[in-house]
């Protein structure tokens, strides 16, 4: 940076700042402010003259009275005027000012633009890095729209000084990250690359950073980063602490440099290249080894860089998941962490031996530290190395040490904070199914669950329980005869009178033989939980009792005394009395046959994902479990039939999801099934309501409808008389978040309004979707509003369905409707020359990437109209790319978690024969053909 001179100390400035100080009080710097302000306007508007000097010191005063809190009107083009300058300090201070005041709306935005590409243009070394940092500082879609083509060349120039290399490879990615649409690829990419080869380690730095971004979003284009970024690292790594003098940082030589290398390498898969692969793998065996050896000092500073290098060697590790030898070595390095005395090592080395334990290689060594890890959980003070722990364990486990790591989580969780007790029970209820070497185990174990923690079994798991009960006919005597023993308790858990309740309902009869658990006796200790339940629990236990009708006939009498009773005949809550009421006629005219038929034993349950799994998925994140999962299947398998109990009440159901589907309507419906157990506490098929359990046929002009929202986000998706259904939708890269607005059009309330978005089963993998619950009453006209986030894992060709149940003046309403997610809506528009698209055409020439239908136009041949759609089915549109100007072209990429896409299209019209041909090519035949599908559609 040039030197200061002596005329630049501004001494107006500083006796300012001294006697805003020096202020006692508000209205003292206030009128201090006020005054100077006064003085400023008049000097801009009365000396004409002012000089260079002049301008900059009252710029600065205008800067830091903003800084203060009060808002600047004026000195705006003054601060314009400074750019021009030719002094260093006089143009730093007008690109500060710009780069805190002015707005990117602001008027001026056109000459502080000139004054930007002027000094781009100079080839001065020092206003270049002004004008760039201008840039970045800024960052708006304005200044990227004007600048984005013109930094790449800077870049790559060959005669530019390496400070403005560093200053334009990060300008870029402030750029790129803010609009990345706007940065345009092309040849500059293959030549950033080789950055990575620059002897200045600052630009090698700053390059690197670059890439990974770029590379994470267009890994093809820079995959031969992969080479360069491992030679560099190598050099960094096998290079003595004096080789690196300006890089060092406390005997750790270019620590921030090899992280971002390594974080970029994790961008792509273990090298194909056997040089560079062994390379490669020398590198992280240096790193470990180093990490072995004696610190060369005592200083955190070391410590922490070495670690840091460390860790992100073991992420690269664990990410290529391909050298057994590298990935035990990680893991035993990280089990010396477990102990360290810095919490921050120690909660960094659970969570990366998190993911150790999903691999084939490294799971055994992993459970070698189990002994380490429970102590972890019993002694830590810190919660959240606590819940590393915790997640550690249930990664680690196996049949082999199953039942340790349930025990020790109980033990763990009667004194568990509160905030993960909810975890802990999910993870304690998956791993006690999964792993269940006998089921007698299992309910033991579920049963201690529900007394440790009552409060924080949520629903999930006690249907689940009921679940295995009902589809294992070994388990069903001990169950009833466990959880018969469980209810003498004084006080009990309401969720153990809820699965009490449902098994002794179903297989009471099992113990019935025992003088100790004679039916009258299983009647009166159920009966004895009654008055202290919910209103979801006693509807349970009349369902319950009703079963017991059929089960003994010989306390038919005595349970039809309880249902005549006033206290339910005549209960204030419309669902016990309707109970109550409809299973006392039930009980009274039907015959013993006709009773054994509507009151048979519950059917087992269909396989399907369990539904606890599902809800720590959705705890947890996408991806979190469900990797693990994925990885272990080898290992063990589900002894189970997975089904969720279906709810008669479909109010009940907190938030409706793909994966945790507990109304069971992802699957097909099963014929001769009663619904099991809801949290309205429904036991048996209410044969004298609607069932909630069927998904209503689509609604007429549902597809006409579903088809107008291919090519856009927003409006209304469905409407009668009753009810409106609008949308407003967002989408970026592979993620999205879909607003759905319910409109109750009636002047009458809507009752146990339950929306519920449905995935196939074929859906299900590819569409991770997460819905908010809703207002299960909506006001005569009123509006309610539900959130759907939504995560594209891998291409797919259908849609959801979005199900709507309510009751509307005592009448059940169902219908459904398609949600308009479809593959397009991952679109990410990519502009190409002619040139590029043409070549990038000809590589997709294989018959299976490419579709191509000939379609009569449905509507007006617009020119305007068919611009607008292509736009909006997500894709670049290209001008004058095509010979002919009458057809259409465009270019993105789809976005999935799992991988990236690339399509061209080309859409011919013929107006003569009011016809179109679209071409579409992909580098997936499936993709080509449902994006030619939806698109046909459009015209």
């Amino acid at each position: 940076m040039p030197a200061v001179s002596k005329g630049d100390g501004m001494r107006g400035l500083a006796v300012f700042i001294s006697d805003i100080r020096n202020c006692k009080s508000k209205e003292a710097e206030i009128k201090r402010i006020n005054k100077e302000l006064a003085n400023i306007r008049s000097k801009f508007k009365g000396d004409k003259a002012l000089d260079g000097y002049s301008k900059k010191k009252y710029v600065c005063k205008l800067l830091f009275i903003f800084l203060l809190g009060h808002d600047i009107d004026f000195g705006h083009m003054e601060a314009v005027n400074l750019l021009s300058s030719n002094r260093y300090t006089e143009k730093q201070i007008g690109y500060l000012f710009i780069s805190v005041l002015v707005n990117s709306n602001s008027e001026l935005i056109r000459l502080i633009n000139n004054a930007i590409k002027n000094d781009l243009a100079s080839r001065n070394p020092t206003f270049m890095g002004l004008a760039l940092h201008c840039i970045a500082n800024v960052g708006s879609r304005e200044m990227a729209e004007a600048f984005a083509g013109e930094i790449p060349k800077i870049l790559v120039a060959g005669d530019t000084m390496d400070s403005v290399k560093q200053s334009a490879a990060l300008c870029l990615l402030r750029l790129y990250r803010t609009s990345p649409d706007l940065v345009p690829m092309g040849d500059w990419t293959s030549r950033v690359v080789h950055l990575l080869n620059d002897q200045h380690l600052g630009v090698v730095t700053a390059a690197t950073s670059l890439i990974t971004t770029l590379a994470q979003k267009n890994p093809e284009e820079f995959k031969t980063s992969v080479s360069l970024a491992v030679s560099r690292l190598s050099r960094i790594v096998t290079s003595a602490s004096t080789d690196l003098q300006d890089y060092t940082y406390y005997f750790v030589p270019a620590p921030w440099l090899s992280v971002k290398l390594l974080r970029l390498l994790q961008c792509y898969p273990p090298p194909e290249d056997p040089a560079v692969r062994g390379r490669l793998t020398e590198c992280l065996e240096t790193i470990l080894n180093k990490a072995q050896e004696p610190p060369k000092s005592k200083k955190v500073q070391h410590s922490n860089a070495k670690n840091a290098v460390l860790f992100e060697a073991i992420s690269l590790i664990i990410h290529h998941d391909s050298e057994p030898n590298l990935l035990v070595r990680a893991c035993n390095q990280l089990g010396q962490f477990l102990q360290h005395r810095e919490t921050n090592l120690r909660y960094l080395a659970l969570e990366s031996m998190c993911t150790l334990a999903s691999s084939e290689f490294s799971h055994e060594a992993v459970k070698t530290h189990i002994e380490t890890v429970i102590n972890a959980l019993k002694t830590e003070r810190d919660v959240s190395v606590r819940q590393r722990a915790v997640d550690l364990l249930y990664a680690m486990c196996d049949r082999s040490n199953a039942q340790q790591i349930v025990a020790e989580m109980l033990n763990y969780l009667e004194t568990a904070d509160y905030s993960i007790r909810e975890e802990i029970v999910l993870k304690v209820a998956i791993l006690a199914e999964k792993y269940a070497v006998d089921y007698t185990w299992y309910v033991d174990t579920i049963l201690n669950l529900i007394r440790i923690a009552g409060d924080y079994v949520s629903e999930e798991v006690w249907y689940r329980v009921i679940q295995i009960v009902i589809n294992r006919d070994d388990v069903q005597g001990y169950a009833a005869k466990t959880v018969f023993e469980a209810l003498q308790a004084p006080a009990c858990h309401e969720n153990l009178v809820k699965v009490g309740g449902y098994i002794l309902g179903e297989f009471g009869n099992l113990i019935a033989g025992d003088p100790r658990s004679s039916p009258l006796i299983q009647f009166n200790l159920l009966h004895s939980k009654f008055h202290l339940c919910s209103v979801p629990t006693r509807a349970l236990l009349l369902s319950t009792y009703i079963k017991f009708v059929n089960l003994f006939p010989e306390i038919k009498t005595t349970i039809q005394d309880v249902l005549r009773s006033d206290s339910q005949l005549k209960n204030a809550d419309v669902e016990l009395q309707q109970r109550a009421v409809e299973y006392l006629r039930l009980s009274t005219i039907a015959s013993t046959d006709i009773l054994a038929t509507v009151l048979e034993e519950m059917p087992p349950f269909p396989e399907r994902e369990s539904s606890i799994l599902a809800k720590l998925k959705k705890k947890k994140g996408p991806g979190t479990v469900t990797d693990l999962e994925e990885i272990k299947k080898e290992r063990s398998s589900d002894m189970n039939g997975s089904a969720e109990p279906a709810s008669v009440n479909a109010s009940a159901v907190s938030t409706p999801s793909p994966s945790a589907d507990l109304l069971g309507l992802g699957a097909a419906p099963l014929t001769n099934s009663a619904p099991p157990p809801s949290s309205s506490g429904s036991l048996l098929v209410d044969v004298f309501s609607d069932s909630a359990s069927a998904v209503a046929p689509l609604a007429p002009g549902s597809d006409d409808n579903f088809a107008r929202f291919v090519c856009k986000n927003n409006g209304v998706l469905f409407e009668n008389q009753l009810l409106q259904i609008g949308l407003k939708s967002e989408f970026r890269q592979n993620l999205g978040r879909m607003f759905i607005f319910y409109g109750n059009k009636t002047s009458t309330q809507f009752l146990n309004f339950t929306p519920t978005v449905i995935c196939s089963d074929d859906l299900q993998p590819s569409l991770n979707l997460q819905t908010k619950p809703v207002d299960p009453t909506v006001d005569g006209g009123a509006q309610v509003q539900q959130v759907v986030n939504i995560e594209c894992v891998s291409d797919f060709m259908e849609a959801p369905i979005l199900n709507i149940q309510f009751r509307y003046g005592g009448t059940f309403q169902n219908l459904s409707v398609k949600l308009p997610i479809t593959l397009n809506k991952f679109f990410q528009p990519t502009e190409m020359s002619s040139q590029d698209f043409f070549q990038r055409w000809k590589q997709l020439s294989n018959p299976k990437q490419e579709v191509q239908n000939i379609f009569k136009a449905k509507h007006p041949m617009d020119a305007e109209i068919t611009k607008a759609k292509i736009i909006g089915f997500g894709s670049a549109l290209l001008e004058e790319v095509d010979p002919n100007p009458a057809n259409f072209v465009g270019a993105g990429i789809i976005h999935t978690k799992t991988t990236q896409i690339g399509c061209l299209l080309r859409l011919e019209p013929n107006l003569q024969a009011q016809m179109y041909r679209l071409t579409l090519r992909t580098s997936k035949e499936a993709v080509s053909q449902r994006l030619c599908e939806l698109l046909s559609e459009q015209f």
